[in-house]
């Protein structure tokens, strides 16, 4: 199976930090670049001149500071065989801006910003990312969606071993707690993670657990615990 953002977790020793996203780039925009190679040799001799690339992105300024600083257009690498532009067009779009265009696209969205599949109520999750994400607010839906995910025992016992947290202010096992205990709405979708691409994965945990980490982790070791209000401000 592909390396998963867990494994890379345990090999580094430590969860991602802002500043720090390995789960990133090489992970996301890095898969899409390598694509490119292939197409612009061929290209480039056919062409006999640098081969120009638009990439487009739905990243908006609502989204995060650093989306907000980003140029809806720039070029982004410009050598001998390549040229690449990034385009930005929803860049200044507000959320709601995007569910009205969603009522009428041929383009359906994804299932998780809805509190279940096809209820159109845009209850689920504020973003699509990873299931338990760190660089966003710890959810409650997340962990009740994916409990075998957020007790995966290998993770937990590294976070143990090493002293870190999920975040500076969250750890696994808070995160678990806000799930059991919050009142909130119920997970539109359960993934039971019960099958053996989940048991290869916690096999491939385990496996680079037993290595060093990358480098020395510099680990959160914040004491406060987030406190519960009700989920007004973790859904």
């Amino acid at each position: 199976m592909p390396h998963s953002l867990l494994t890379e977790i345990a090999a580094y020793g430590r969860f991602p930090r802002t500043g720090g996203p390995y789960c990133r780039r090489a992970a996301k925009e890095g898969v899409v670049s390598s694509a490119w190679t292939p197409i612009v040799r061929r290209l480039g001799r056919e062409l006999g001149r640098p081969v120009r690339i638009l990439k487009v992105m739905g990243l908006r300024s609502d989204e995060g500071a650093d989306r907000k600083k980003r140029p809806a257009f720039r070029t982004v690498q410009a050598n001998s065989a390549r040229v690449v532009d990034e385009w930005l067009p929803i860049k200044d779009w507000p959320a709601d801006a995007v569910k009205e265009w969603h009522a009428d696209a041929p383009v359906p969205y994804s299932w998780t910003y809805d509190s279940a599949p096809g209820a159109g109520d845009w209850a689920g999750t504020s973003r699509c990312s990873c299931s338990l994400c760190v660089f966003r607010c710890p959810s409650r839906r997340a962990a009740g969606s994916r409990p075998a995910a957020a007790a995966c025992r290998p993770v937990r016992r590294s976070r143990a071993s090493t002293g870190d947290s999920f975040r500076s202010d969250w750890r696994i096992t808070d995160l678990i707690r806000h799930a059991r205990t919050c009142e909130a709405p119920e997970p539109g979708v359960i993934c039971r993670d019960d099958g053996p691409e989940f048991t290869a994965l916690q096999e491939q945990v385990r496996a680079a657990l037993k290595q060093r980490p990358r480098k020395e982790p510099q680990l959160a070791r914040r004491s406060g615990r987030a406190q519960c209000d009700g989920c007004t401000a973790h859904r």
